[in-house]
């Protein structure tokens, strides 16, 4: 029984069976961490079950102190937790801690060095400042409950690109280089492009293996870019204003709201909708079409995620042509996206996706921000017109046993209502196939793959053959490395092809802004190259293109020449792609590539002499994020 004083029982007393009144010390003071350490053999996660601090007969009662360790803070920047406890401690067994995310760990120096800032090291302590460790402001703790994340972006990426391309003088053969005469002027070329991002999302999940609840997203950018050539009525069709430009845009180019509609499976298959301004490749390559506008995209998985789907419809907005962002104005474009994913197709590790993308481009007559006609395209037949064009394709991505494969086979079909170069109505029956097959065994990768566009080989025959795109952005061939790719070559008045466009479709401006064209010369590429992984940040890019028309008869209509050779010339290119920290917030790409032209290339852009100077590039492209 408890012990008794003048004024009643006393704590720090015991009474014997005699009688007597016994005096015991206090219960000992919770220990500290370290002592608790020493204690358990090694730091717990929760505190163990306290030993009784009075040693007493079982049917006698004494004061538990709810013994529980020492918080220690979690890892990383984590904020304050907005859980509200809701149960309370009830005794040494068992504490509660609501907040499942902010659960704190012990300081640990594994390898004894301080945690020099360069290395991997567990458990490493951080603050608002450092993005690198879990962060509030990066998903890795919720800001609101335990579901709710908020996911802050803020980068700056900066392309500064020099170029060589054929460079025509103005309509009015006026040059501001003295005793010139050809037809093209000097190649040379700068431009120079910077853009700032800020991105904000919030969403709702457990972030495991179930998708998101509700995502909202919202991200403007700032653009502004500079461009310097040495010719007239390049910059605009205006020759006093010279041949330097620069522009500044600013929008909103992501925003959307995505949410879960149903779950499918007891494998956390699901299906979603979002709706708004989302980015979206319908393929592994972008042969067809790969773009951010604005849209209403059904997505989800089945069969525990082996097969994926998406239905996707765009209404595209018009692109600001200089920065390549989008506006808030109608672009009249419509473009209707199927496609389904199948994992393991045939072969571990080999994927197949099936495709099926119509495009629907209304008549227009539209200007850009410099002063060009771009729809439609300035040649021949300058008259508005709607396009019509739906795409079937199965294309495939993975490995078989060793060998990594790429392929694509796409048939294009429809109705052009007026097509600019055949000046008539023309029927769409065009092919695209593509081929890579690479193999790594350690650090270096050897690839070869094969391209083939269709071209239309009779421009009066009321059938568009030549194969194109609508917006695609093709990583293939060496990608933004190969000079092919990357430059934008124009043509009289349109272009040969496109910037970040494997195809030579004769588009006017960007092929944001144009329509497809199915009157074009096609493409043949083979290409063979050599990956090499220098380090674990670095990796060096070689490539080497033979390019070919696949037909010379729309170039041999457009410019009135006869006997026009396909051979575009040899694309040699190299560059390098490092990760200084080991992750995407600061990425860095450069590249060198130069174009050895062929007789085809020399008939289209040669001097009197009917030659053309070999053409090079370079680029650096840094990304910084936080």
């Amino acid at each position: 029984m408890s012990g008794w004083g003048a004024n009643g029982p006393q704590p720090g007393a015991l009474v014997s069976e005699t009688g007597a009144i016994e005096e015991i010390a206090p219960p000992a003071p919770v220990p500290s961490w370290d002592e608790a350490v020493d204690a358990a053999g090694g730091p717990p996660i929760l505190g163990p079950p306290v030993d009784n601090p009075f040693d007493l007969a079982d049917d006698e009662e004494a004061h538990d102190p709810l013994w529980r360790y020492p918080a220690r803070p979690p890892a990383g920047f984590t904020g304050r937790s907005s859980v509200v406890p809701e149960e309370e401690q009830e005794s040494s067994h068992f504490v509660p801690i609501e907040d499942r995310w902010r659960q704190g760990l012990p300081e640990w120096d594994r390898y004894g060095k301080g945690h020099p800032r360069l290395d991997d090291y567990p458990w490493a302590p951080g603050n608002w400042l450092n993005p690198y460790t879990q962060h509030l402001l990066k998903e890795d703790f919720p800001i609101v409950g335990q579901h709710t994340f908020f996911d802050l972006r803020v980068a700056s990426r900066s392309i500064v690109n020099w170029r060589q391309v054929p460079t025509p003088n103005t309509p009015f053969e006026s040059t501001p280089t003295p005793g010139q005469y050809d037809f093209y002027g000097n190649p040379n070329g700068f431009l120079y492009l910077q853009y700032y991002t800020l991105a904000f999302e919030l969403n709702h999940g457990d972030k495991a293996f179930k998708p998101n609840d509700w995502r909202l997203r919202v991200v403007p950018v700032f653009n502004h870019n500079y461009l310097a050539v040495e010719e007239l009525g390049v910059v605009s069709p205006d020759v006093q204003l010279g041949d330097t430009r620069y522009r500044g845009f600013s929008t909103i180019e992501e925003w959307f709201v995505e949410s879960k509609i149903a779950d499918l499976s007891p494998d956390y298959d699901f299906m979603s909708v979002r709706v708004g301004s989302q980015p979206f490749t319908s393929d592994f390559r972008g042969f067809i079409f790969s773009d951010l506008n604005r849209a209403i995209r059904l997505f989800g998985t089945r069969l525990a995620n082996r097969d994926q789907f998406n239905v996707a419809i765009f209404d595209q907005r018009e692109k600001d042509t200089n920065s390549f962002l989008n506006t808030f104005d109608s672009r009249g474009q419509e473009i209707l996206v199927l496609n389904y994913y199948r994992q393991d197709f045939l072969f571990p590790g080999h994927t197949a996706q099936t495709s099926f993308i119509w495009d629907h481009d209304q008549k227009s007559l539209h200007y850009d921000k410099n002063g060009f006609l771009v729809r439609p395209d300035p040649v021949g037949a300058a008259t508005p017109h709607e396009v019509n064009a739906l795409y079937a394709g199965i294309t495939t991505d993975g490995h078989i046993e060793g060998i990594n494969v790429t392929s694509a086979l796409y048939y294009a079909f429809g109705h052009d209502t007026l097509n600019q170069l055949a000046l008539q109505p023309v029927n769409i029956g065009a092919t695209m196939a593509a081929l890579e097959l690479s193999y790594s065994p350690d650090w270096i990768r050897f690839r070869g793959s094969v391209f083939y566009a269709s071209g239309d080989n009779n421009v009066n025959d009321g059938r568009g053959g030549g194969f194109d795109g609508i917006v695609d952005n093709t990583q293939f061939a060496g990608g933004e490395f190969s000079f092919w790719v990357r430059q934008q070559i124009k043509l009289l008045g349109t272009n040969l092809k496109n910037l970040f466009s494997i195809y030579p479709d004769l588009r006017a401006s960007n092929k944001f802004q144009s329509q497809a064209n199915f009157v074009n010369p096609g493409l043949q590429l083979y290409n063979v190259g050599v990956d090499f992984e220098l380090t674990q940040r670095t990796r060096l890019i070689t490539n080497c293109n033979f390019l070919f028309f696949d037909t010379t008869a729309p170039l041999e209509a457009y410019v009135f020449q006869d006997n026009i050779s396909r051979e575009i010339g040899t694309d040699l290119s190299m560059g390098f792609e490092s990760r200084p920290w080991l992750n995407n917030n600061c990425i860095i790409r450069a590249g060198v590539s130069g174009l050895l032209c062929g007789n085809g290339f020399d008939a289209l852009y040669g001097d009197v002499n009917g030659k053309v100077d070999n053409l090079f590039g370079s680029f650096i492209d840094v990304e910084v994020a936080f």
